[in-house]
């Protein structure tokens, strides 16, 4: 495998997964503003409040994701069985 084959396969590896992780960031990104906007109004500067609907958020988002994780998993998977022969040559 040359150099550049690896360059590729890795960068095709970086983007799946960027946006296999996109969605999960971009919610619990969401909640935390919303929750930091909510404390700063009310005056409430407890961490603990704003972990737990983080944790659920994140949960929640990779339960309805999960089916377009594995499509998009076994979509990458399937294309790079299919060119192996290109790498291993």
């Amino acid at each position: 495998m040359s150099p550049d084959m690896a360059v590729e396969l890795a960068r095709r590896l970086l983007m799946e997964a960027l946006l296999l992780v996109a969605p999960v960031l971009l919610m619990a990104a969401a909640v935390s503003l919303l929750l930091s906007l909510v404390q700063t109004l009310t005056g409430v500067q407890e961490q603990t409040l704003t972990a737990v609907p983080r944790l659920l958020t994140v949960a929640v988002v990779i339960l309805l994701m999960l089916p377009w994780f594995l499509h998009r998993l076994t979509g990458y998977t399937i294309g790079l069985w299919q060119d192996l022969h290109r790498y291993l040559g």
